[in-house]
């Protein structure tokens, strides 16, 4: 699947950030980048125009589109989303260099949205970790959840030219989903993912698990419209944190979260201090980092 559509300067300068670390080496004729992020090819060019392509090219385009006010159908109200008793799921880490992914589902009934809202319950990429840190909590003693957590590690082991990212992250989804629905037997009036694949791929990535969730909607930004995956996100995000802490313990380094030029740095460190194969314990290695942190060391 091609999407291709212009964007403003705004927008260009938004997404040469976003995709730095994604970037290709090579440099082509009229192409600004080129830049593999999961399932998608996406080439801006120096007209602007920009070029999605893969199995999930309209899923990735649509954030972006969205935060250009673009709209290939007429808007739907997610209004029906927010004031429903509903179950959502997100994950956290995928970004991050250092640091476990975690997923979390969560359970939110339609009486308990007065209460989320009035601590200030929202996407947890808007909300500053101090406040998270204080919040998470007070959302787990009042909602149903199920949260997984994989190490850096065990997405090491488990990330090949077959397993990708986005498969990682059904599988987890897929987890979480299916207990907290079994075993809690919530009645919901949705079941929601914050879509990173289209609905029939997602379900090509799980085709193997022997229990599977179904009826699930999948919908971009579902954090900002449902308050189950909102919590989903804080949950993961406090879960998250935490890992992190200990991880920066454990090194006895201040690593960075995310992916940039500083995650190189601290990661030179990092192998100066232990030797390159501590990367495979504390760091996803498929990140383009680990090239950037071994060809600047020398041995």
């Amino acid at each position: 699947m091609n999407v291709v559509f212009k964007v403003n300067d705004e927008i260009k300068n938004k997404m040469i950030q976003y995709y730095a670390d994604k970037k290709k080496d090579k440099e082509i004729p009229y192409v600004v980048f080129q830049a593999v992020d999961q399932d998608t090819v996406i080439t801006l060019y120096t007209s602007n125009k920009v070029m999605f392509q893969g199995v999930s090219a309209d899923v990735d385009a649509t954030m972006w589109k969205e935060m250009m006010g673009i709209t290939d159908q007429p808007k739907e109200d997610f209004s029906k989303y927010r004031q429903c008793s509903s179950v959502g799921s997100d994950e956290v880490g995928t970004g991050d260099y250092f640091g476990p992914i975690v997923v979390t589902a969560v359970f939110v009934p339609l009486e308990d949205i007065s209460y989320l809202e009035e601590i200030g319950v929202g996407d947890s990429k808007k909300i500053s970790d101090d406040k998270i840190l204080k919040i998470a909590p007070l959302i787990a003693k009042r909602v149903k959840y199920r949260s997984i957590i994989l190490s850096n590690q065990e997405y090491n082991e488990k990330y090949s030219q077959n397993v990708n990212m986005n498969k990682i992250k059904a599988i987890m989804h897929n987890k979480v989903l299916y207990q907290l629905m079994t075993e809690e037997k919530p009645r919901v009036d949705y079941i929601i993912v914050d879509e990173f694949a289209r609905e029939a791929r997602y379900y090509d990535y799980i085709k193997e698990d022997s229990n599977i969730q179904k009826g699930i909607t999948f919908m971009t930004k579902a954090e900002d419209k449902n308050l189950a995956v909102a919590c989903a996100s804080i949950i993961s995000r406090y879960i998250f944190l935490k890992k992190f802490d200990e991880l920066c313990d454990q090194v006895g380094l201040p690593l960075p979260k995310g992916a940039g030029r500083e995650v190189d740095l601290i990661g030179e460190e990092l192998v100066d201090k232990y030797g390159s194969d501590q990367l495979k314990e504390v760091a996803k290695i498929n990140f383009k980092n680990t090239e950037r942190i071994l060809h600047t060391m020398i041995y």
